[in-house]
This record gives structure tokens, sequence and C-alpha cells, in this order.
């Protein structure tokens, strides 16, 4: 059985997770052998996520960090998820078990420190089709489906989605408040998007940009080589989907985008998670029904690809103190 200061080490790398705008909605009880998981709905944005979907995306993908660190610590785990019926911020028990963890998720480990949300425009070099099955196999892994966007017309289609979410959330009362508030933290702040994670819109693009409109950054673009023409890339657009769309199914969804993530940061892709279309009930439908043509639940849009040459390497994004995060321990 491990100790707690094990345990403490793995949730310490566990708030390197991704969350919406980086509000870091998760707390964390800690005990001998055993991790709880919860909402923080303090740090909920209900204009952005009036469903509360974001919430559960960002602790998922806190909780398979958490995982991948127990693994490369030779710890195994057993979870048990929504473990309270009466308490829906408990999202998860971990608890460490004799053995050892997933040799997969151990394999992960590294790509922790190293993965960052880029918005930047990617490069024209094209993501190969097997390396888009092996994020599949990740995902698929963690109980979700990974399905590629290709073809001009879906490519057209999936924009246009974007582009209506866009339009929505900035007509919806408190939206755009929420974005001034968490790209424009106070300084030293350990939450939220600094400006110099975001950069301003490519300019020359064929078709509206799919990406978040966040105000003006400090970051930026990488400069356009000779000869490439507009600055449309050659990202991949990669949708996260389950089968079914209560609370568990969102958890799970996060736990598959972390392990995707982690995945292709380990191939030396850049990624960009894109939760606006989802966060909007029509365009997820549309999604859903007119794009993919599934039964099953989209929960995120993954924008994967090559880092353009000559991009500067991104800083992280600051993360809470680990103080900051514990509920106290349990009594008894």
């Amino acid at each position: 059985m491990s100790q707690p200061a094990d345990l403490v080490q793995a949730v310490q790398r566990a708030l390197r997770a991704p969350s919406v705008h980086n509000t870091q909605p998760w707390l964390w009880r800690i005990g001998p052998g055993a991790v709880e998981l919860h909402a923080d709905w303090t740090r909920h944005l209900p204009a952005t996520d009036p469903d509360r979907r974001d919430v559960l995306l960002s602790c998922g993908a806190a909780l398979h960090h958490l995982l991948v660190s127990l693994a490369a610590a030779d710890m195994a785990a057993h979870i048990e998820r929504l473990p309270d019926p009466e308490n829906l911020a408990h999202l998860a028990t971990i608890t460490v078990q004799p053995g050892r963890g997933s040799a997969d998720d151990a394999a992960l480990a590294s790509s922790i420190e190293r993965r960052r949300t880029d918005r930047r425009r990617m490069s024209h070099r094209p993501v190969l089709s097997h390396q888009i099955r092996s994020l599949a196999k990740q995902a698929s892994r963690a109980g979700a489906l990974l399905l590629p966007v290709t073809g001009p017309a879906l490519r057209h289609h999936l924009t246009a989605a974007l582009v209506h979410a866009a339009h929505t959330q900035a007509q919806t009362p408190g939206y755009l408040a929420e974005l001034q508030v968490w790209t424009h933290r106070h300084a030293g702040a350990r939450d939220g998007i600094p400006v110099a994670n975001v950069p301003p819109h490519p300019v020359g693009l064929i078709e509206p940009s799919v990406l978040r409109n966040f105000p003006t950054g400090r970051l930026s673009q990488p400069s356009q080589l000779p000869g490439h023409g507009p600055a449309d890339d050659a990202a991949e657009f990669l949708v996260l989907a389950t089968p079914g769309d209560e609370p568990i199914d969102r958890l799970r969804a996060g736990e598959a985008m972390s392990a995707v993530l982690l995945a292709a940061t380990q191939l030396g892709l850049a990624t960009t998670p894109l939760s606006q279309a989802l966060e909007v009930d029509m365009t997820r439908q549309e999604l859903q029904h007119q794009v993919l043509h599934i039964p099953e639940h989209p929960h995120l849009i993954i924008r994967v690809g090559w880092r353009a040459t000559g991009a500067d390497q991104l800083p992280p994004t600051p993360r809470r103190d680990l103080c900051c995060v514990l509920l106290p321990p349990r009594e008894g």
C-alpha cells in the first residue's frame, strides 16, 4: 500500500491537466491509500458551459493524468466513478492496490509536463493516418471513439458549426464577461489563460477560424513560409464521442481527451482542445447528426497538427498550488 506522500506527488502532477479557460475546476482529498476527485462547482462558467459539460471533461482529464502518474510510479489503481449518488460533486475514488499500473498509461507520463494547448497556425506538414489510428486506440482504451473529420464537405460543415456556436455564445448574456475575466487575471494569478499563450487569429484564411475568439494576446503567430499561400494549415480535426451523454460519459470523455492529448504530445504533435461547438445544444446536435451521422454523442473536438516551422516553444500555463485544491481529510 502506498504512503500518502506518493499520492501527493501523483495528485501534484494531475494538476497539469487541461481545463476550460484553465479554470481548474477540481478538488482532491488524499487519504491512506486512496484519492478522491471532486468537482469544484464554484469554478463552473454558467454562460460558457450551461450544462457543466466542460467541468466534467476537465475533471476527467485530471483523473486520467492521476492514473498515468500512479502507473508511472508502479502503482496499480482501482477507480470507482460517481461513487456517491447523494453527492454528484464526488466524481471518483481512486484506491491504490497491490500490483503494477498499466504500462500503456505509464508510457504517457513523460508528456504531462510537455503538453501545451497550441492555438497558433500549424504546419502544412500532414498528420499521417497511422498516427491518427494510434490516437484513436488511446481514446478506445479510455472508453471513447475518436472520429476524424475528413474531406472538404465535412470540414466545411464542421467549420460552419463552430462559427455558429461562436456567434450564439457571443450573444449569450455573461459569456463575454466570463471570457474577459479568465483571460485577464491579475498579475501572479495561478489560473486563467495568460496573454502570453493567446495569439491573434492568423490572416489570409480561406474559411473563418474555428478557434475560440479570445481577446488578443501577446503570442506571435509563426511566419508564413514562401510558397505556401493562404494561412490555412494541415491540422486534422478529431471528434471524441461516447455511447451516452450522462455525467459518467462526460467524465470518461475527459479521460479519453487526456489520453489523446498526451499520446499526441508523445508523437511530437501540437494539439488544441475545442469545446465551443459542444457547449451549444444546437451545434452539438448538428455535429452529431449532420456532420458525423453517428448515434454516439460528441463531447469535444481535438485539433491535431505539427507545430509550424519557426514557432517558439509555448510557456506553461499556471496552476494553483496543491494546498489550494485539497479538501480536509475525512474524520475517523
